[in-house]
């Protein structure tokens, strides 16, 4: 995409011409609306189900806590149809091979410096350099630069055609030097570019944002957002019905049928919850027993059960809300034959911060040891399981997994997720056939050639038995009556936006 570049005005007369760039997008509209222009507007209370687990480092897990806040930006963002949309970028061009060439748009980090190519170039390397990557640079290598004063080069190691959307990736916000000491940490509070400047974070409790009242995209409707992590979805829901909170998200679907109607809002997502065997060590390096794994799931209980038809069955990587993956699907084959498991033990780890996880990981444990397995259930705060499903800890774990949140391509979390190298890898998974496949997608240039070689990956990917699809999740977001703006987005990367408000 390339747009040329407008001279320079002021701020907020900037903001104010490029809105119809944005419309239609998941970076929403800015500054719309008469209330934008004035000082009026009311906080927004939120209960999030993930608590920070990593400090709110933009480097992991909780990037998409500061996304959805509307505390940080990239370059680039998502619109609706998972395509690039114009963020801090206000354009780009490719230059060759494996450059491309971002120009910058006006506009100031909450610390009242500047959005410079030195500052774009600075979170960039940082990000690059951090441990672990981000999943979104996962297998990539990039090198920045400014380019004069209003614009920054990106090159990639390898040609990676969809590099506009691994700068749209939570994990690669744009922070002020303020942000980044000499250790390597990061802190997000009051650095980033967002409408919403985060201001005190009370452990994995609480946070305080106000508005950024020098917002790019113009004033937000709400002064300010005060948070609540809850990671029990019953009690996110009461606080709903209560009143205590304007917006309460990842409502279980068991306290559905409780709140309004007016006030219960489902949305596909990309989202698939799957049964991830540890193929590195223990019982499920076996590659007969991880099929005797999958040979005793019923998929179709958990959707019609757990989830109550919130959900549909699993069948693959890539759920239905992914709609050029339905048709295209390449069938699993070489699967081994799995073996008798008489009585093989095995700890099963999930999650409670999504409510149903718990249920399913309860029903899955009913149906393997109904095959033969011996099963210990452990369930803990994710932030509390993070680490140990990392080191390969468990035997298995269930996860609910964005498969389109780190970069909107398709093929980065097979990467990230399935591969030898990856970062994200809680099957443990290393298998030369499917590190070999997803290296044929992360090749391809064309659009329909890359998602055919990514359900060609999936393909070998499953056929492996360390991961087995369970259920593609609707996630249902309770907004309490009069509260408009929020934003339902398909693709979970934003919540609360400029036009946000009750």
């Amino acid at each position: 995409m390339s747009l040329p570049r407008p001279t320079r005005r002021p701020r907020l007369l900037t903001a104010l011409l490029l809105t119809p760039l944005l419309t239609g997008c998941f970076a929403e509209s800015r500054g719309a609306g008469p209330a934008a222009e004035g000082e009026g507007g009311s906080r927004l209370r939120v209960a999030l189900a993930f608590p920070p687990a990593e400090r709110l480092s933009p480097y992991g897990a909780d990037a998409t806590i500061l996304s959805r806040l509307g505390v940080t930006e990239g370059l680039t963002a998502l619109d609706a149809n998972g395509g690039a949309a114009p963020a801090l970028a206000e354009s780009w061009r490719k230059d060759g091979d494996r450059a491309w060439v971002f120009t910058l748009r006006e506009a100031e980090f909450q610390d009242g410096t500047d959005v410079t190519p030195a500052a774009v170039v600075r979170a960039l390397r940082r990000a690059a350099r951090a441990e672990p990557a981000p999943a979104a640079l996962t297998g990539v290598s990039l090198r920045a630069e400014a380019e004069g004063d209003h614009a920054v080069r990106v090159t990639t190691g390898a040609a990676d055609p969809v590099l506009p959307l691994r700068l749209a990736s939570p994990g690669l916000a744009v922070l002020s030097a303020k942000a980044y000491d000499a250790k390597g940490g990061v802190d997000p509070v009051g650095t980033a570019t967002g409408p919403f400047a985060l201001t005190e974070v009370t452990g994995s409790t609480a946070a305080t944002l106000d508005r950024n009242d020098d917002y790019w995209g113009g004033l937000a409707r709400a002064t300010g957002i005060d948070v609540r992590f809850v990671a029990d979805g019953t009690a996110r829901a009461n606080a709903l019905r209560t009143g205590d909170v304007d917006i309460a998200e990842a409502v279980p679907v068991a306290q559905a049928a409780t709140l309004d109607q007016g006030t219960r809002h489902e949305t596909a997502t990309t989202r698939t919850t799957s049964l991830l065997l540890n193929s590195r060590s223990g019982p499920f390096k076996n590659a007969g027993t991880r099929a005797a794994a999958r040979a005793a799931v019923d998929t179709s209980a958990l959707a019609q059960g757990v989830y109550e038809g919130h959900a549909d069955a699993g069948a693959g990587i890539y759920g239905p809300a992914v709609t050029w993956a339905e048709g295209g699907r390449v069938p699993v084959t070489g699967r081994a034959k799995a073996v008798r498991p008489a009585g093989t033990s095995v700890t099963l780890a999930t999650y409670d911060n999504r409510p149903e996880l718990p249920e399913a990981a309860q029903v899955l444990k009913q149906q393997l040891e109904k095959a033969g397995f011996a099963v210990r259930l452990v369930v803990r705060d994710y932030s509390r399981l993070e680490g140990d499903a990392l080191a390969g800890k468990f035997d298995a774990v269930v996860l609910a997994r964005n498969t389109l949140v780190d970069t909107g391509d398709p093929v980065a979390v097979l990467a990230s997720d399935h591969t030898c190298d990856g970062g994200y890898n809680l099957a443990q998974l290393c298998d030369e056939d499917v590190d070999r496949a997803v290296a044929r997608a992360e090749a391809a240039t064309d659009t329909g050639k890359r998602q055919a070689a990514a359900l060609a990956a999936e393909a070998e990917i499953l056929g492996t038995d360390a991961v087995v699809p369970l259920v593609h999740q609707r996630v249902i977001t309770g907004v309490r009556t009069g509260v408009k703006g929020v934003r339902l987005d398909p693709y979970e990367r934003v919540l609360v936006g400029t036009g946000t408000r009750r």
